[in-house]
């Protein structure tokens, strides 16, 4: 563990509970994506598969049981509490998000650590998490006009994958032998995804000016 890992976890946490206090709170889901929130319920199933067999840590249990019992709330918020499913726009949310599936397991079955089930899968969840946030930025560019909490959220979620980024330099320079390239380039590729979002967020944070990002 180290500053930058810690403040990537950290970073990933509150953006889960800024979307979790917007759903709940204002029992709205305007402008959040539900095929997002369902690719990454997915991200974290097939990425715990070792929850309950190996012990790392209490921290590590705890953040693992965190990320799944959150993301399985958000996907049930938006589709069955009868006012927040309401607010769900899924005539914009429409990215065909199951055409991602395929290519990440191909990947994973292709680049992977050790051929087994459970390291397959971990490979799947890092290609899968790094395009998990596009249905969420194209739902973005059609509703154009941003509420605060979910530009916060997507921000921060950007904000947790370029920490990482800091913490596997950091290892690379402070660890004997460390290179894991199924990680670095997913999450490489995960980050350049915000770039766009990044430079409109920074742009009406400066100008304090409403978010927008043009189609």
């Amino acid at each position: 563990m180290n500053i930058f890992r810690l403040a990537g976890d950290m970073t990933h946490l509150a953006s889960v509970l800024v979307l979790l206090l917007k759903i709940h709170t204002i029992k709205s889901c305007a402008g959040v994506s539900l095929k997002t929130q369902e690719l990454y319920a997915l991200v974290f199933v097939t990425r715990y598969l070792d929850i309950f067999t190996d012990f790392i840590s209490l921290y590590n249990t705890v953040m693992k049981l965190i990320f799944l019992g959150s993301s399985f709330s958000i996907v049930w918020y938006i589709r069955q509490h009868r006012i927040v499913r309401r607010s769900y726009d899924r005539d914009q949310d429409t990215f065909r998000h199951h055409f991602l599936l395929a290519p990440c397991l191909v990947l994973a079955l292709i680049f992977n650590e050790k051929f087994t089930f459970k390291e397959v899968m971990w490979s799947f969840s890092l290609f899968l998490e790094a395009v998990a946030i596009l249905p969420q930025l194209v739902l973005l560019q059609r509703t154009r006009n941003i509420d605060n909490l979910t530009g916060q959220y997507v921000f921060l979620l950007g904000a947790y994958r370029g920490l990482y980024i800091l913490n596997w330099i950091y290892r690379y320079f402070t660890e004997p032998h460390y290179i894991h390239w199924t990680p670095w380039i997913a999450g490489i590729v995960q980050t350049l995804l915000y770039g766009d979002f990044f430079y409109y967020y920074f742009h009406s944070w400066k100008n304090n000016q409403k978010l927008q990002i043009p189609a």
